[in-house]
């Protein structure tokens, strides 16, 4: 098998080396014959008045298709995660074992994926049936098809009077193509530089019928993808990218997040290991079982007498996954003002991710409260006959069940969509108008997860159905029966519905000095139903260490829109809309949206908007369970970011359950968004663009903070308190309610320069740079105010990925005749390994000083490179090269998303990685 992914590697090397051989035979000639071209009207993101100007008051970012096909990524949604204005609460596929296993999605400006609103062909989609954390509904990028792309249109300003007022964030437009004619076959293979993580993709897209000579079109896209999983072990050459085990880098066992096993605080807590550590009743102390040399190879120096295992040889970097994609899109010209068109949409998709063996104890939630399996009456604890038990009484345990296996979730989920609508003109006025139906069915299943009440049963009860558990060296004395019985199959059901009706009318008004008034006016019915039904025995709280997610609730809106634009002059433009959305369930919002551009000069224009923007509480919110995990850092036993005696590093950040129950009382979410900025175009061939933003939202819908809990008193503790300090266990869980708890204001600046440079015979040089600087991102509740730019956290928002304060990507495109190279750079600024400003490090080294060095996550830089050669005008090779220079991805000891690296910096737990295709144009 290793040698099979070697050879595909070498071959796709080979290929990209002989196109640009190819190039070489072929550099001496240039075709400089240009065209022109008339300008006609379009629509851009953001406006429903068709205009020949692209660049409005809003900033928009326009990524076309050859820039996708350039990225030399897999999928739309990897190049959207690429964006300088993605940020916190974006989901990537590398975090298999989330709440939404199986998605992807995009978080502008760090606002969460709820609160970026992503349409395809300036439609909604039904949402993911998973909301992320349990509670933010989203769309799921997965579902599109990316050969069927023609661009992409990424509104920047906030929140959408045109699209919908939820549009806080902003908004990403997918927009495929049209009236497409000929046949394209399209196939490519890519494997990493160390021969796994395989991917196979092949596409056809097909269009017949030209509208204006044969009055229809018709466009077919199908397209399939596998993805190979990667595992951890499998990067041991890349430092700490494939072990849990840092301690060669200074850290401690105990600082070690993926390194099991160690007993600490001179023995009063200890972690899971695969021999199992026993807590002796008379002096509360825990030692380790026997044979810990059969199970770890690794130095178990500073274990503290446990057994010390890196979790990593069972944990993926990479799910494995199986797509499948058909598009269909056919358009008949009734008349020459008048056509009908209509849209089918299906995806399949099916994700695996494994992560590591369940441990025996621990804490978490369901809707009937915590269960702390770790001390108290609900203690997993070997029985006084157990044959593992030393002590012949009740004995409290940690055990990882290395003999179940790996925890593996599969997400199997089918998306559809179907549009039919009309449009035209009638009169003075354009119209149109659609109905769409769209949704998802989502199986979850899993396995590897210990049920509570079964592992109690076979740990103290020798009537059990299969006898006593036998533990670590012990384990093959097991009745191969008692796996089934402990570790059932586990399943979970979802599904999103999405059903609108929509019409818009536009047309010009009258004449002012700088040209036609615009006006539009639309309106639109939608109603979207969720449901999510609890993995099977986590509604009884009786599956160790899941957490519960259920919700079922449907909300209907009927909306109403109106949007003018006035050229005043020929140097000034002013744009206003205003949108009405009520929502049966009883809100009603009014959203405005201003905008105005000057240009006093043909080559210089100033620009800026206000909007206003709303968001209602989404049934997971009324009416869902909650029950996850994060991290959080204990005051009483780590103040100020040093443990007290008895505790250690561990309770300075460690890995809680957060349980959260519905609150039917929710207020909506309210946001306002400016922005300001510049546009320069001194030639054709250059622009810069900068933007200042700003976005305030405020009645933030919450779950409550882990750290407002811990302050509130509102927790669940250990019984292993400090010396002289009461209800000063280890903590285990935090208890709340969703609520409109904070107000979150993110501000920066946005920066666009193009250059496209002319080079005669030696073709033509594009040249991009796209970069974000964060400026704040502060949020206010009760407790103040804290301020995340720059820092590790929110840590209560997905992945724990932090907020760097910088973005960049820059990308060279040279063209010349038959080929084309493309080059990009990927940077993401350093930031303080803090979980807000002005904390304490999250982490420590062995020695006690701040980690990593100058408690700093180090910035992050890849360059990935692309080529493609024309042999015939049918007929196209390509390939591509991400992360060429190799580079690690930093150690990020603090990240959930991933292990030991940043999920931002995914690319550099991979490496280097590989990809070869071609293309035939049939007719």
């Amino acid at each position: 098998m290793r040698l099979r992914t070697t050879r595909l590697r070498d071959a796709i090397v080979f290929t990209l080396f002989a196109g640009s051989a190819g190039f070489a035979l072929a550099a001496h000639a240039q075709d400089s014959s240009s065209s022109s071209k008339t300008l006609e009207k379009v629509v851009v993101t953001g406006s429903s008045i068709p205009r020949t100007d692209l660049e409005t008051a809003s900033p928009v970012q326009v990524i076309t298709a050859k820039d996708l096909q350039a990225s030399g990524l897999p999928t739309v949604a990897d190049f959207l995660q690429r964006l300088t204005s993605d940020g916190a609460g974006s989901i990537p596929s590398t975090f298999g074992n989330g709440f939404a296993s199986g998605a992807t999605g995009v978080s502008l400006r760090g606002l969460g994926a709820g609160s970026t609103l992503v349409l395809l062909n300036g439609r909604r989609m039904a949402s993911f049936g998973l909301a992320d954390d349990g509670q933010k509904v989203f769309t799921d990028l997965s579902t599109i098809p990316m050969e069927a792309v023609e661009r992409i249109e990424v509104l920047k300003d906030g929140a959408s009077a045109i699209y919908g007022s939820d549009a806080i964030a902003g908004v990403v437009n997918i927009i495929l193509k049209t009236n497409f004619t000929g046949a394209v076959a399209k196939v490519s293979a890519g494997v990493s530089g160390n021969g796994d993580g395989n991917r196979y993709k092949a596409s056809l897209t097909a269009g017949t019928g030209d509208l204006n000579k044969d009055r229809y079109n018709i466009l077919f896209d199908l397209e399939g993808m596998k993805d190979d999983a990667i595992l951890a072990t499998d990067r041991s050459d890349r430092k700490w990218i494939g072990t849990g085990d840092l301690r060669p880098w200074g850290y401690s066992a105990a600082g070690s997040q993926f390194l099991g096993g160690a007993i600490t605080s001179g023995g009063a807590a200890a972690g899971s290991s695969p021999t199992g550590a026993v807590r002796n009743p008379a002096t509360g102390l825990y030692a380790s079982l026997p044979g810990c040399s059969q199970f770890s190879n690794i130095s178990q120096a500073g274990g503290g007498g446990g057994c010390l295992w890196d979790t990593a040889k069972f944990r993926w970097i990479t799910p494995s996954d199986r797509s499948v994609s058909l598009f269909v899109r056919g358009t008949y010209k009734v008349s020459d003002s008048t056509q009908v068109y209509s849209e089918f949409g299906y995806s399949n998709k099916v994700s695996k991710f494994q992560t590591t063996p369940s441990g025996v104890s621990g804490s978490w939630g369901y809707p009937g409260g915590a269960i702390n399996a770790s001390s108290g009456p609900g203690a997993v604890v070997l029985g006084p006959g157990d044959p593992d038990n030393p002590y012949g009484a009740n004995a409290r345990l940690r055990y990882s069940a290395w003999d179940v296996g790996p925890r593996v979730i599969r997400t199997d989920n089918d998306f559809y969509r179907f549009l039919v609508g009309v449009k035209g003109t009638w009169g003075e006025w354009d119209y149109d108008a659609a109905y769409m139906h769209s949704g998802t069915d989502l199986t979850s299943t899993r396995w590897g997860y210990l049920r509570y009440s079964a592992v109690r049963d076979a740990l103290t009860n020798p009537n059990s159905p299969f006898g006593y558990w036998r533990l670590g060296a012990n384990s093959g004395l097991n009745n191969p029966g008692i796996y089934s019985y402990i570790s059932p199959t586990l399943h979970a059901n979802a599904s999103s519905q999405l059903d609108s009706i929509d019409a818009k009318v536009t047309r010009s008004l009258f004449d002012l000095p700088g040209g036609p008034v615009g006006l539009a006016l639309g309106t639109e019915y939608r109603r979207t139903a969720v449901s999510l039904t609890p993995t099977t025995y986590t509604d009884t709280g009786d599956i160790i260490g899941l957490g519960y997610s259920a919700y079922k609730g449907a909300q209907s809106v009927a909306a109403g829109y109106a949007e003018l634009d006035a050229p005043v002059l020929s140097t000034l433009e002013v744009s206003a809309a205003g949108r009405v959305d009520s929502y049966k369930e009883g809100s009603t919002a009014v959203t405005p949206k201003f905008g105005l551009k000057w240009s006093p000069m043909p080559w210089l224009s100033l620009r800026g908007t206000f909007a206003g923007g709303f968001r209602a509480p989404n049934p997971a919110e009324t009416n869902g369970h909650l029950a996850a995990f994060t991290n959080a850092s204990d005051p009483v036993r780590c103040p100020n970011g040093k443990p007290l005696p008895g505790a250690s590093q561990i309770d300075c950040l460690e890995t809680i359950g957060i349980i959260t129950t519905p609150n039917t009382h929710l207020k909506p979410e309210r946001s306002r968004s400016y922005t300001g900025g510049i546009v320069l175009a001194p030639t054709a061939d250059t622009s810069l663009t900068v933007d200042y933003w700003r976005i305030r939202r405020t009645d933030e819908i919450n779950q409550i903070t882990a750290a407002s809990a811990i302050a509130a008193g509102s927790v669940v503790r250990s019984d292993n308190n400090l010396p002289g300090i009461a209800n000063s266990g280890t903590l285990l869980a935090a208890l709340g309610t969703y609520i409109n708890s904070a107000a979150t204001s993110v501000r920066g600046v946005d920066m666009d320069f193009t250059q496209r440079v002319d080079l005669g015979t030696y073709g033509r040089l594009n040249f991009d740079l796209n970069a974000t600087r964060l400026i704040s991102y502060a949020r206010q509740d009760v407790n103040g105010t804290v301020q995340y730019a720059g820092t590790h956290g929110n840590c209560d928002t997905t992945n724990c990925i932090g907020t760097p304060r910088h973005r960049a990507q820059i990308s060279v495109d040279w063209d010349i005749r038959n080929f084309s190279l493309g080059a990009i750079v990927n940077y993401r600024s350093a930031f303080k390994n803090v979980p807000e400003a002005g904390a304490a490090c999250n982490s420590a080294f062995a020695d006690g000083t701040d980690a990593p060095e100058h408690c700093r996550i180090p910035s992050f830089t890849t360059l990935d490179l692309s080529a493609r050669y024309h042999f015939a005008d049918n007929f196209e090779v390509f390939g591509s090269i991400l992360n060429v220079t190799d580079e690690i991805a930093p150690l990020d000891p603090v990240t959930y998303g991933a292990m030991n690296f940043n999920p931002l910096d995914s690319s550099g737990a991979i490496g280097r990685y590989f990809t070869v295709g071609a293309k035939y144009t049939f007719f």
